[in-house]
C-alpha cells in the first residue's frame, strides 16, 4: 500500500475543515440527506446544463459555436484525467482519517489510496460550469454558483479539506476554459473542410423512368 506523501496540510484549511464538518454534523437529518444526494446529483445536473448549452450551439449555431460544442466534453474529461494524475503526485491523505472518532455526515471516509488533493467532484463541477459558460451565457451563470455548491459540498460532507476543493474548482475552470478553443480549432478545421466538400458534391440527379 502506498503511503501518503504529503502530511503537511494549511493550518487554516485544517481548521475550517473541522469547522465545517462540526456545523455539518450539527445540522438536520434533512439536511445530511440532501447534501449526501447533492454532493452526487450536482455533477449529473451540472452535465446536463453542459448538454443543453451544447446543443443551443450544435442546433442553429456557426461553425465555430459547433467546434466549441464538441470540444467542451473532451475538456471536461481532460480537467478530470488532471486532477487524478495530480492525486496520484501528490498523495495528500483525506482529513477523515484523523482524528479516528471524526464524525463525517458522509458516513465513512473513502478507502486508503483515494488521495484527497485536488478534488475530482470539484474539478470536473469547475470545468462543466466553465464550458458550459462558454457556450451559453445564461446557462453558465445558473452553472457556476452550482458548481461552487457541489464543490463546498465535498467539504461539508467530510471528504475533502477546503483547500482540496477550491484547488479542484481552480483546476477545472482553467481547464475548461483554456483547452475547449483550442481543441475546437482542428474540430472547426475538420467541419469547415466537410462543409466544402459537400458544398462541391455534385448532386445526384434521378433516374429516368
Amino acid at each position: 500500500m502506498t503511503e501518503a506523501l504529503v502530511t503537511d496540510v494549511p493550518d487554516v484549511s485544517t481548521d475550517w475543515y473541522h469547522d465545517i464538518v462540526q456545523f455539518a454534523d450539527g445540522t438536520p437529518e434533512p439536511v445530511h440527506w440532501f447534501a449526501l444526494h447533492f454532493t452526487e446529483g450536482a455533477i449529473v445536473l451540472l452535465g446536463i446544463l453542459l448538454v443543453l448549452a451544447a446543443l443551443t450551439r450544435l442546433v442553429g449555431g456557426d461553425l465555430r459555436g459547433r467546434a466549441l460544442a464538441l470540444a467542451a466534453p473532451v475538456a471536461v474529461v481532460c480537467a478530470y484525467a488532471s486532477s487524478e494524475g495530480l492525486k496520484t503526485l501528490i498523495a495528500e491523505d483525506r482529513p477523515c482519517r484523523s482524528p479516528a472518532d471524526l464524525v463525517i455526515v458522509a458516513g465513512h471516509c473513502p478507502p486508503a489510496g483515494d488521495w484527497s488533493f485536488p478534488s475530482n467532484h470539484a474539478t470536473i463541477a469547475g470545468a462543466l460550469a466553465a464550458t458550459a459558460l462558454l457556450l451559453h451565457r445564461r446557462i453558465g451563470l445558473v452553472a457556476v454558483p452550482l458548481a461552487v455548491l457541489a464543490a463546498f459540498s465535498r467539504t461539508f460532507v467530510g471528504v475533502h479539506y477546503p483547500h482540496d476543493v477550491a484547488a479542484g474548482l481552480l483546476l477545472g475552470v482553467l481547464v475548461g476554459t483554456v483547452l475547449t478553443p483550442v481543441l475546437a480549432r482542428p474540430v472547426a478545421d475538420v467541419l469547415r473542410r466537410r462543409v466544402r466538400r459537400d458544398a462541391t458534391r455534385p448532386a445526384v440527379r434521378p433516374a429516368r423512368r
